[in-house]
């Protein structure tokens, strides 16, 4: 049977009894994606020390590399963001992880900061493309027996992803005889059998004219959720900018604080922000997510000031507890900001929406991490640092004013903003 359909079939999955028991391996193969794509995107955070001690990399060079990815993601978000809303979720997927598998091989041969950004530049790409296919598949696949799993897991998996990634290769810097070939040789297979796996899923989106067109670079970001994008747009910015520190430079603060701390032990500051992110999504999941994105900003100066004590002889616990505290905030406010943009959302705008939303979580993420890279190449981590803290702190701030007047002028009322996830 064939998976093109129209009218009011289309945007429902296709193929009859065999789609319906398909639903749930489906379901779980996407978030399996996701998990996956962010694991690949966070792995070479433990990595980067090997990087600098063996190519002389200098602190804005490891964050031109780390944002090379990011910005190759938004370029990827900006273009192909809606695709999948025309040609299907199937085929970008499975397209986006081949490339995925490849640009691994190439982590994995890179010999230069050169060849490492270039290959990261084809993940990123990639990543872009396969993140909102992934995500609006999810939404696709929402049962009505569990509502707001979708949205859940669309805001666990990608950082359960990121922890686990930099878990992996932590372990493997530690453990195995060549880390820097290793971790990417298994990403390289796991891709792959992605990219075969997802072409036995169920297809939720019949395809439709006008994926070349659908092309051109633009944020489609529809109407209804435009006011809260505009509302939630600093919260984002801010827990985004923090994320993209710890990151990038988390590991050169590490050595910084702790100068005989293990190798292996650099890259586990940024595992400590994303475990601390998804358990903080998972207990708040029923919580109502204005409060929830509120309390996230409220986490953000404190968790500044924590990890800056570091520099002040408190040693490394206090870099590890700001840093739990920064994933504490970024859990919160993610979780709060996506759960009010896809609240009733037309399934025509889902790709194009998350696509928007994550153009706007990694330009926080890519371009205060090369400035801040750039920074300490003049000013040292320890002065960067500081003012890094201070932006985001007062960015926290700004997030929470704009945020209590959304909340005091909207009533409360029972409507799906506030449902719980499950």
């Amino acid at each position: 049977m064939s998976d093109v359909v129209s009218g009011p079939l289309a945007h429902r999955p296709v193929g009859g009894s065999r789609a319906g028991k398909n639903r749930a391996a489906s379901f779980g193969l996407d978030a399996s994606v996701l998990v996956a794509l962010l694991a690949a995107s966070s792995a070479p955070t433990p990595l980067y020390p090997l990087y600098q001690d063996q190519w002389g990399l200098s602190a804005l060079a490891v964050t031109v590399v780390f944002s090379a990815y990011s910005l190759a993601l938004l370029s990827a978000l900006l273009t192909t963001g809606g695709l999948s809303d025309r040609l299907g979720r199937r085929p970008v997927l499975a397209g986006a992880l081949g490339a995925q598998a490849v640009a691994m091989v190439l982590l994995a041969s890179a010999d230069g900061a050169g060849s490492l950004t270039a290959a990261r530049l084809l993940q990123g790409v990639a990543t872009g493309a396969a993140t909102s296919a992934a995500g609006a598949a999810l939404l696709d696949l929402e049962s009505p027996r569990h509502p707001g799993r979708s949205a859940l897991t669309n805001t666990i998996a990608p950082v359960a992803g990121m922890a686990a990634g930099v878990l992996v290769s932590t372990l493997l810097v530690r453990f195995a005889p060549a880390p820097t070939v290793t971790v990417y040789a298994l990403m390289a297979a796991l891709f792959a059998a992605q990219a075969i796996a997802v072409t036995f899923t169920t297809e939720t989106v019949a395809r439709r004219a006008g994926a070349l067109r659908s092309l051109r670079p633009r944020l489609g970001v529809p109407p209804a959720v435009r006011r809260t994008l505009l509302t939630t747009g600093t919260a984002i910015v801010a827990i985004w900018a923090l994320g993209g520190f710890y990151s990038s430079l988390g590991p050169a603060l590490v050595r910084l604080v702790a100068p005989n701390a293990p190798q292996a032990a650099l890259g586990m500051v940024f595992f400590t922000l994303s475990a601390a992110a998804a358990l903080t999504m998972w207990v708040l999941r029923r919580a109502d997510p204005l409060t929830t994105a509120i309390g996230g900003c409220l986490c953000v100066l404190p968790a500044a000031v924590l990890t800056l004590s570091g520099l002040h002889g408190v040693g490394l616990p206090s870099v590890h507890g700001g840093a739990a505290l920064a994933g504490v905030a970024f859990g919160a406010v993610s979780q709060g900001v996506l759960r009010m943009l896809l609240a009733s959302l037309d399934e025509r705008y889902r790709a194009a929406t998350l696509a928007a939303y994550y153009v706007l979580s990694y330009l926080s993420m890519s371009l205060p991490a090369v400035a801040a890279g750039a920074a300490t190449q003049h000013y040292g981590l320890r002065t960067t640092s500081h003012a890094y803290a201070a932006v985001a702190a007062l960015l926290a701030a700004a997030a929470l004013t704009a945020l209590a007047v959304s909340r005091t002028r909207t009533r409360p009322r029972s409507s799906p903003r506030n449902r719980p996830l499950r």
